[in-house]
């Protein structure tokens, strides 16, 4: 066997699955997936083949040919913790193409299904987190970013229900015998009330780029190839519009700095509350935490983050995930560009400020094993859901802002167009990009140790704190917060979100707890209707004893499964003394089942890990 990626059994001897036909029956009663797919291969292949699941339940295995012959199968029987289960296929001599049958498990780790009660609509919804190696949890696949896929999906809903999907809306149609291919039986395919939504994807994407919703969802129209759809009617909608009202505007200024947008639209959905991320970058449709819609239009940040992904990451790809910074570096840097154009330098200073101080946090989470500031870390029997940093973000980001200070930025944009056209489509490691790198800047290597960035622990001495006047400011006044001054309202007047996220990020954590109060009191941080802050602040009051606010932190924690504050407020109430673990465990009892899996099993992580 030829090992292409520590997290995948998919064997680099042989062909990969190029094009997936789906068959979704979504039985919401069950929170199971009756599916078939029909999966070409990229070369014709003889004997055995090995793909990942995980949790799936596999029914049949057959040719594709009529009649179809059955294909012995042989699913392994202990998975590994990290990889799932193992798919041996014996296929017969030269195949090109197969069909399989397979329901997946109502805990599939992809996997979200909210009951009615759940929902803001009143009606159940399921949705779908593949990153970074979840895709398998729904349908059998060599699920690594190294083996790039088209497909076409046929989506079986209940009829007063929506779909979305990232890939092409062909049609909302009624239920054909001839669509499901085995996937359940014609009565159930077919049955009233029932209608498929088809949608299909031309363009190869890395497994975990898979991705669909269906529920009772609207959308508004922002622009000629720009839509946002929410689960949870007119308020949510109005408001996400009028959030993501510049979306166009920033598909412009990405093309002008990065070249044509390759995939035709960019629309967004607004997932309820429970979704994991910030953001993830599906390509033709964006899925969004509603944390981000905060009414000031700083949720546009997020989408620019999102919308940079469309050139860096889901046009190029990292080939395995010990390779993450190549899709989170360049994206962070690109984000940053657009910003600058759309917001002003002074707002790109403040976004890099959060990053730099992020990236010195992580220097603390990961001091007993530094492996995990590398920005390719050995990553073999690791979960990536359990490592996953703002690391390959930031010093990803500096890594490429040094390049730039280094040979100027109209060189730099001159290679990053060049980068992105050369190898578009493709999935590379970071051997490949430093190759491209020395080649088309001569000389780099001895300008730049690109070594120690790339192999070496902690921050290198030639990154650099963003230099701007705001940002100095902000952290002046948050340094003089020890001596207990607080900042002036006329220092503040102008300060959004992003600026108060900064101030308090920067805040030392040895404080007293009237210091918190105080600062609550004057400014009401911990009623925020902007998450960063709110958790920023909650982050500073739980070490220093303000069980004043546990009853916020409780809420927080209840109403949002974004993993960006589940960590922190976990981690803050796990490392306290016992009666703050008996509160992290109660609230996580009583909360668990609103998270998706994904967080669900990092906040049991930290709790074990601190009990």
């Amino acid at each position: 066997m030829a090992p292409v990626d520590p997290h995948s059994y998919t064997d680099g001897a042989h062909p990969v699955v190029s094009h997936a036909a789906l068959a979704f029956y979504l039985d919401f009663a069950a929170s199971t997936i009756h599916a078939s797919a029909l999966l070409t291969l990229s070369a014709p292949h003889s004997g055995d083949l090995v793909l990942d699941t995980r949790a799936l339940a596999v029914h049949s295995a057959t040719t594709a040919a009529e009649p179809p012959e059955p294909i012995p199968f042989s699913l392994a029987a202990a998975p590994d913790p990290v990889l799932g289960s193992a798919l041996t296929l014996t296929l017969p001599p030269d195949t090109t193409s197969f069909r399989l049958t397979f329901s997946t498990s109502p805990a599939a780790s992809a996997l979200q299904w909210l009951a009615p009660p759940q929902t803001a609509s009143g009606h159940p919804f399921v949705f779908s987190q593949c990153q970074s190696i979840h895709a398998r949890s729904i349908f059998p696949c060599h699920d690594t970013p190294a083996a790039r896929i088209t497909f076409s999906l046929l989506l079986n809903v209940p009829s007063q229900l929506s779909a979305v999907a990232a890939a092409r809306h062909v049609a909302r149609r009624d239920p054909l015998p001839s669509d499901h291919r085995g996937a359940c039986d014609d009565e159930l395919w077919c049955a009233p009330g029932r209608i498929v939504e088809e949608f299909q994807m031309e363009q190869s994407v890395p497994p975990y780029l898979f991705a669909f919703a269906a529920g009772g969802i609207g959308f508004r129209d922002l622009g000629p190839r720009t839509r946002v759809y929410a689960e949870g009617g007119d308020k949510v909608l109005d408001e996400a519009a009028r959030e993501f009202a510049g979306v166009e505007e920033m598909v412009k200024v990405g093309e002008s700095l990065f070249g044509p947008y390759e995939w035709e639209r960019f629309d967004l959905l607004v997932l309820p509350p429970s979704f994991p991320y910030g953001g993830m970058e599906n390509p033709r449709m964006v899925f969004l935490t509603p944390t981000v819609i905060k009414g000031d239009a700083a949720g546009a940040q997020v989408v620019a983050h999102e919308l940079a992904h469309s050139w860096t990451g889901n046009l190029i790809t990292n080939k395995t995930n010990e390779d993450f910074w190549l899709n989170e570096g360049f994206t962070t840097y690109a984000e940053r560009r657009i910003v600058e154009v759309v917001q002003g330098e002074e707002r790109a200073a403040l976004n890099m400020g959060i990053g730099w101080r992020g990236l010195n946090r992580m220097m603390e989470r990961f001091k007993d094993n530094m492996e995990f500031t590398k920005l390719k870390p050995k990553m073999a029997g690791i979960d990536p859901d359990d490592v996953y940093s703002e690391v390959p973000y930031e010093k990803g980001f500096q890594f490429l802002w040094r390049i730039e200070r280094q040979i100027g930025r109209p060189a730099f944009d001159e290679f990053l167009k060049n980068y992105i056209a050369t190898f578009k489509f493709q999935s590379i490691d970071t051997e490949t990009f430093l190759e491209f790198l020395k080649k088309n800047v001569p000389g780099i290597e001895d300008q730049i140790d690109l070594q120690l960035w790339v192999e070496g622990t902690g921050i290198p001495p030639d990154a650099m704190e963003p230099d701007s006047a705001t940002y100095k400011k902000i952290c002046a006044l948050a340094a003089e917060f020890k001596s207990g001054k607080l900042p002036s309202e006329d220092e503040v007047a102008e300060w959004s979100g992003q600026e108060w996220e900064l101030y308090l990020e920067n805040l030392p954590t040895d404080v007293e707890a009237s210091q918190v109060t105080a600062l609550d009191e004057r400014y009401k941080l911990s009623e925020s209707r902007d998450y960063e802050v709110k958790v920023a602040f909650l982050q500073l009051a739980i070490p220093a004893g303000c069980k004043c606010y546990f009853n916020e932190v409780e809420k927080c924690l209840k109403q949002v499964g974004r993993m960006k504050y589940l960590r922190p407020l976990y981690s803050s109430l796990a490392k306290c003394s016992s009666e703050e673990k008996m509160l992290a465990q109660r609230i996580f009892s009583e909360a668990q089942e609103f998270y998706h899996p994904i967080a669900r099993s990092v906040a049991e992580a930290i709790l074990s890990k601190h009990s």
